[in-house]
């Protein structure tokens, strides 16, 4: 996929009708401050269309972008923040559940993880969410460029004794030099192409 449009859409407090929704969804999951933001500006090209932010946290909003006209990103609040209070923490959990719950079009989720540290026990419950819900996913392991080349697998092989995943199925990525921007853009195109052939099947099979 070759990314020639990018642009944000809205904000939600909670998952809701949204100009151009419909489309086929990808949301991207993960604890506070793993790069979310990071990683849609290096895949888009564009620093700017996505906030970022040092302090973690700071994403609390259901967030969504459009790709190409034909697809949508949704940026879902970082979770696993200690310095909110349990009732701001709540409010989080019933925004995502509310989402994953209520989306007709959601194709696929990247589950992000930092590739530095062991998988935390909410990485393990966002994991064992997704796969419990049958939901397909991909686990990104960002900030690969901290971790030398050689010590990647070694930092991977963590991450899939954790979250059971083999290491074929796990993308090292970078915002900072774009390693893995590739096969996160051949990753959307499938699903992209998935999502539209799953339509053409359905008006196929819709009654005359």
């Amino acid at each position: 996929m070759e990314i020639k449009r990018a642009a944000f859409v809205t904000s939600m407090d909670r998952y809701r009708d949204y100009p151009g929704i419909g489309l086929a969804e990808v949301a991207i999951a993960g604890k506070s401050n793993v790069g979310k933001s990071s990683m849609i500006n290096r895949l888009c090209r564009n620093g700017k269309l996505a906030r970022t932010s040092g302090t973690p946290g700071k994403t609390r909003l259901l967030n969504v972008y459009t790709i190409n006209d034909a697809l949508h990103l949704i940026d879902l609040p970082g979770y696993g923040f200690a310095r909110v209070g349990r009732e701001e923490k709540l409010r989080w959990v019933s925004m995502m559940e509310g989402y994953f719950a209520d989306s007709a079009t959601l194709r696929h989720v990247l589950h992000l993880v930092d590739i530095r540290h062991e998988p935390t026990a909410d990485d393990a419950d966002m994991n064992a969410f997704l796969r419990a819900h049958d939901i397909p996913f991909t686990v990104v392991a960002t900030k690969a460029d901290k971790i030398s080349r050689g010590a990647r697998m070694k930092h991977v092989a963590a991450i899939c004794r954790k979250l059971l995943v083999q290491p074929w199925e796990v993308i090292p990525f970078s915002a900072e030099d774009g390693t893995g921007r590739e096969q996160l853009l051949e990753l959307l195109e499938r699903v992209l192409l998935g999502a539209q052939a799953e339509g053409m099947e359905a008006l196929e099979e819709a009654p005359k």
